[in-house]
Parts: C-alpha cells; sequence; structure tokens
C-alpha cells in the first residue's frame, strides 16, 4: 500500500503541515511572550502585596482574585479598542497582529500569576524571612529567598498562566483576527481559534491533529511543574 494512501488525510489540505506548524510557531510565540511579560510583572507586585501592609491591600488582593475569572472576550474589546485606530495606541498599527494578541493574553495571565504566586508567598513562613534578616540581608535578598522558598508555588502560576493563555479563544480571535495567508501559514492564527474554524468547516482530523499538539504542550508543561515539585520536596 502507498505511504500516501495509509494517511490520507495528510493530503487533505494542500498546505497541511506547514500550516500546522506555523500555528504552533504563532501560538507558542504569542503565549511565551505574554506569559514571560505577566511573570516579570505579577512577581514583584505579589512580593509587595505578600510582604507590606498597607490600606487598601484587603481590596487590592480582592481584585487580583476577580481578576483570575475576568471574561475573556471583555479583555479583547478593551484591547481592540486600545489599538484601534480611534484609540490611544492606534498610531501603532497593531490591529490583527501577534503584538496585539500578546498584549490580550498578558491581561489574562497577569491576575492568575499574580494570584498563584501571592498565595504561594504568603505560605512561606515568616521565620525563613526574619533570619535572612538576622544575617544581615537587605530586600532584595529576602525577597529572592522568599522566592526560592515558593519557588514549587510560583512555578504553578506559571502554569496556570499559560494555561490560561495557551486555551484563550475569545480575546485572541477579537484582536488578533483568525488569519492566514494564501500560502498556508498562519499570520494570527492560533491552536485554539484554528481548530474552532477547522471543526465549523468540517475538517474534524485537522482540528483533531491541532486538538491533540495542544494537549501534548499543556503536559508538557504540567510534567515540568511537577518535576520542579519533586526537586523542591527534595530540597526540604
Amino acid at each position: 500500500m502507498p505511504f500516501e494512501s495509509s494517511i490520507p488525510f495528510l493530503l487533505e489540505f494542500p498546505f497541511e503541515w506547514t500550516y500546522i506548524r506555523s500555528i504552533i510557531r504563532v501560538s507558542l510565540y504569542v503565549s511565551l511572550v505574554a506569559v514571560s511579560l505577566s511573570t516579570i510583572c505579577s512577581l514583584p507586585v505579589a512580593l509587595l502585596v505578600g510582604f507590606a501592609e498597607f490600606r487598601g491591600k484587603r481590596l487590592l488582593t480582592s481584585i487580583i482574585n476577580t481578576g483570575m475569572g475576568f471574561p475573556s472576550v471583555v479583555v479583547g474589546l478593551v484591547v481592540l479598542f486600545a489599538v484601534s485606530n480611534q484609540g490611544p495606541l492606534g498610531s501603532l498599527d497593531l490591529v490583527f497582529t501577534p503584538e496585539a494578541m500578546i498584549m490580550s493574553q498578558f491581561i489574562l495571565a497577569f491576575p492568575v500569576i499574580t494570584g498563584v504566586s501571592l498565595a504561594a508567598v504568603s505560605g512561606v513562613e515568616q521565620t525563613v524571612r526574619d533570619a535572612a534578616y538576622a544575617m544581615g540581608g537587605t530586600r532584595l535578598d529576602v525577597a529572592l529567598v522568599t522566592i526560592k522558598e515558593a519557588r514549587y508555588g510560583i512555578a504553578t502560576a506559571v502554569l496556570a498562566g499559560f494555561g490560561r493563555a495557551i486555551s484563550e479563544v475569545g480575546s485572541v480571535l477579537i484582536v488578533g483576527g483568525n488569519i492566514a495567508g494564501s500560502d498556508g501559514t498562519s499570520k494570527t492564527r492560533t491552536i485554539t481559534t484554528a481548530i474552532q474554524l477547522e471543526a465549523r468547516q468540517g475538517r474534524y482530523r485537522t482540528a483533531m491533529i491541532l486538538g491533540a499538539i495542544l494537549v501534548v504542550l499543556v503536559l508538557l508543561v504540567n510534567a515540568i511543574v511537577v518535576r520542579l515539585g519533586s526537586d523542591d520536596g527534595g530540597y526540604r
């Protein structure tokens, strides 16, 4: 039996694998950049809220927790308005670009990473911070010690943020437009939006391939976090 006839689904779409590879590339680029930026911004906020006492701390914590479940389509609309011609960022010409999608995913991932990191940082015993101060450590030293102690929880926070970003449909569809070129490569089409489109157009095999890839990516990230957790347990 010819190789082609044994896997007919490879021939159903003229740019099948070019198409799929480009979708994976766009998805990973957008999600990883958004989550990386969110992590950089979230950790200082989590440390500040976790350690400092100030008026409005409970309100800020409540806002962070509320943001973890904020509707993604609303975020997409806000970002679309911001980058549209009438918006404050209209001069940057970001409508229907990966950069606009990064902005959207950043907003969605930020409260998730901040909230889970805050819980992890707050769980570090006060004696650990006191010991760091007693040894002459600066605030930066204490923060680094705290991050080291809470690294498994922070890694879990990053995983949660990545899961929110990589599985997002509504906001990236609004700000990205789900665009693919005539050469079969994705411009702003992600795995999730491609699955939606392929299923709607009846190309179920392609949708299933993309769905399997998405599951593998999530499981891979989860395995990394579990490994970090095992190392954390050994350290303790």
